[in-house]
């Protein structure tokens, strides 16, 4: 994998842990050489994932919608920062350049991130891993939903399987490409089946 995109809270988090796995994880990345895409905010967990990167020596892309730009939430220190014109086609820049995608502790909009690239993993739109860092077990409540789905058969379990769990950055990216290497064919995805560019 070259590149990775971050999901994660503009909040901090009430736990200081939250904040330095989220640097721990862009550290790492740039540990690895692989590119940090996320969405070019400075706040919370998503500005913390990104100094890691960049205060390692990482190569940071964000991509943020105008109407936030102009709330000054934009990170000003990115290797590049994109401008974009809503938040479907900030999800859709941002997933079309990546290898695959991680999910740190967030709220409404990580969870909103997270269930669609799983849509589209199951729908084969994307091909990428998909990885989920469950720091402090933040995630495990959300985990038994996903096993009991499977279980009262709404979710097959090959598809439960989709995601990858690890609760530090180093083993997560470390599965991670183990099933990036299992899938060669991971194609860049199609931005034609799911955004009008008319």
């Amino acid at each position: 994998m070259q590149s990775i995109v971050v999901y994660c809270g503009s909040n901090p988090g009430k736990k200081a842990i939250y904040a330095e796995s989220a640097y721990a994880l862009g550290a790492e990345l740039a540990k690895r050489n692989i590119k940090l895409i996320y969405g070019g905010g400075n706040m919370g967990l998503m500005g913390r994932v990104a100094d890691g990167a960049m205060e390692n020596d990482g190569f940071v892309t964000g991509i943020i919608p105008n109407f936030l730009a102009k709330l000054e939430v934009a990170h000003k220190t990115l290797s590049e920062l994109h401008f974009v014109d809503t938040m479907h086609e900030r999800k859709a820049k941002m997933v079309s350049i990546s290898g695959g995608v991680i999910a740190l502790p967030g709220g409404y909009g990580t969870f909103d991130e997270l269930f669609e690239i799983l849509t589209w993993a199951q729908l084969r739109i994307f091909e990428g891993p998909v990885g989920l860092l469950n720091v402090n077990g933040f995630y495990d409540l959300l985990l038994l939903q996903l096993d009991k789905m499977v279980e009262e058969g709404f979710l097959r379990s090959d598809n439960r399987d989709l995601l990858i769990v690890a609760d530090n950055a180093s083993e997560l990216l470390d599965k991670m490409e183990k099933a990036s290497q299992l899938n060669p064919e991971n194609k860049p995805l199609d931005r034609s089946l799911y955004i009008d560019n008319n």
